[in-house]
């Protein structure tokens, strides 16, 4: 991997907890909960959350675009959000839930000038996010941007992050690997255990069948490992998906780009430090 390659991967990880961590803090669960969400479980406002931008939209649509959960999970809870809070509310109150949890989380660094400075060079970043051909991204770019400086963190992050996936989807899909066989693909080089994807909603059978299928393409070994054309192909995903990520950094410039990184450190360490985050995630994050 290329200095600059490994830097566009460095900002992801940096980056993914300062946006993720709305999916998991209590704060966002209590604006979930004041919508009308069910909050048992974090799926129902997940998905809510993340498919909100894209307007009122079927499971079809979310499906395509979050790519790697089963269809039929993606049923469970699309359309029925829009039932419970228009997209409209719900952009709204996740602004409000990532305000409150980077408070809680931050304290007073949320006013301080590195943190409004965190947020400009992100928010620069992500401005020159290319949306096209991205339709998560294009949604995600749509939303005025909030006027404190913590929030814009929390968008940029989010903006930058669904920039991301959009590529990584079109990487996977060049490899031809459909939604399943991605995620069995990815295991297969101990991107986290199997049971970590059982939270994408497939089934044993569905599971089973996507490895058949990838041990017939030479990409498996017996015992469900990659082979090392497996892991070679899995490589080539994700350096294409390095690259395609890179152009906001690119844009940003290296110098801004390494003070981004390092004002980001403290919030990262913070957001880890509370917990709320699994330590095994399906991105594979410290993994790859």
């Amino acid at each position: 991997m290329t200095d600059e390659l490994g830097r566009v991967r460095q900002m992801w990880h940096l980056l993914e907890p300062l946006h993720a961590v709305l999916y998991y803090s209590p704060q966002a669960f209590d604006e979930a909960a004041a919508l009308g969400y069910r909050t048992d479980e974090r799926w129902p406002s997940y998905f809510a959350w993340r498919a909100a931008p894209l307007g009122e939209v079927g499971a079809v649509q979310v499906g395509s675009a979050f790519y790697s959960f089963s269809p039929a999970m993606v049923r469970e809870y699309v359309p029925a959000a829009w039932r419970v809070a228009s997209p409209k509310d719900v952009i709204a109150a996740r602004l409000r839930a990532a305000d409150r949890t980077y408070r809680d989380v931050l304290g007073e660094a949320v006013a301080s000038k590195e943190m409004a400075e965190a947020a400009a060079l992100a928010r620069r970043a992500a401005e020159s996010a290319d949306p096209a051909g991205r339709p998560l991204a294009a949604a995600h770019a749509a939303p005025a941007w909030a006027d404190e400086p913590h929030v814009v963190l929390w968008q940029a992050a989010t903006r930058l992050r669904e920039h991301r996936g959009d590529g990584h989807i079109a990487a996977l899909l060049a490899a031809g690997l459909d939604p399943v066989e991605a995620l069995v693909s990815f295991a297969s080089v101990g991107a986290a255990p199997v049971e970590a994807f059982a939270s994408r909603g497939w089934s044993g059978t569905e599971w089973t069948a996507a490895r058949e299928r990838l041990a017939r393409r030479g990409l498996l070994d017996a015992d469900g490992t990659a082979s090392a054309a497996g892991r070679e192909l899995r490589a080539n995903v994700e350096r294409r998906t390095d690259e395609m990520a890179a152009a906001p950094w690119a844009a940003l410039g290296p110098d801004d780009t390494d003070r981004l990184s390092e004002l980001l450190g403290a919030y990262w360490v913070a957001m880890l430090g509370t917990g709320l985050l699994p330590l095994q995630n399906t991105l594979g994050i410290g993994k790859v």
